[in-house]
Parts: C-alpha cells; structure tokens; sequence
C-alpha cells in the first residue's frame, strides 16, 4: 500500500552554515563595528547578544535572511522576548521542529475533510499517510502545501 510520511524538519548543518554567514556579516557591516554583537548556536537555539535592543531587531532581520537563503523555511522561527539590562541585551530564537500532537491532528482533521480516500495517523513526532492509489496521495502532498498549518512541512519516505 502507498505511504508517504509528513514531518518537519531542520537541516542542522543548513542552519550552522547560516549562522556563520550571519556572524560574518555582522563583522563586515559598518553599524556593528567595535561592538560586542554576537550569534551563538546551541542545537536548534540561536542566542543573539548586542550592546542595546535596537541592534537585536537588526541581527533578526540578518538572521532571517541567511536562514531563507539556505532554504530553511522562516516559519519555524520562535523569536523570544529580548531580555534587556543597562550593559547589553539578548534575545533567543528557537527553531521548532517536529510536529507536535496538536499540528499533527490539524494535518489528520485536514485529510479527513478534504474526502480523499487517504488514512493519516501520528507516530511520534510525524504523520503516516497511507492510501490505495499513488493519485491520491499526490493530491494529499498537493492539499497539504496549500493549507496553513502552524509548523512548516515536509514529505517525505514516499513508497509504492
């Protein structure tokens, strides 16, 4: 029987290359210069440190750049409230990943609703599709692109 899995993934070496380009930026720009602005990676959490709030909105707008250019999507960014005191600032971005028990029963109630002769069910931190017909999976993959879920999506483990 033809399945398909749904997940929501982050390349993490894509991210690291994107957070050394965004450092390396931050170097080279003129309103930076001789200041103590920095990005720090830890996993899936990017940590920027500036001298003041208003360079934190800046870095973000760096960061989101270089994030999209390597083809990760903008949407699994979970941006923080920047934590602020007189000698510097920070703020934490995370990058959600995996769907989660409420996007993954969005994406099933989606399926069902849609009338496709498709059955959808969570496993874990993904959502196996399975149906009778390659057609109809294709139109799945197709309806899912279109909607709006809360996580961006991936398809993926396609077998006839």
């Amino acid at each position: 029987m033809p399945s398909f899995d749904v997940v929501s993934e982050i390349d993490t070496h894509e991210l690291t290359n994107a957070v050394d380009q965004a450092l390396r930026e931050l170097g080279l720009r003129f309103d930076f210069k001789g200041t103590d602005a920095t990005f720090e990676l830890e996993e899936t959490t990017v940590t920027m440190i500036a001298p003041a709030e208003f360079q934190l909105k800046q870095m973000l707008e760096i960061l989101k750049l270089r994030i999209a250019k390597r083809g990760i999507d903008v949407a699994c960014l979970d941006v923080k409230e920047p934590l602020v005191n007189l000698a510097a600032a920070k703020q934490l971005v995370i990058l959600k990943h995996g769907i989660d028990a409420d996007a993954g029963r969005q994406v099933v109630r989606l399926l069902k609703e849609s009338g496709l002769k498709v059955q959808a069910q969570v496993q874990g931190d993904k959502v196996r599709v399975t149906g009778k017909k390659r057609d109809d999976l294709q139109q799945a993959i197709a309806l899912l692109r279109k909607s709006k879920v809360d996580v961006p999506l991936q398809f993926n483990n396609f077998r006839d």
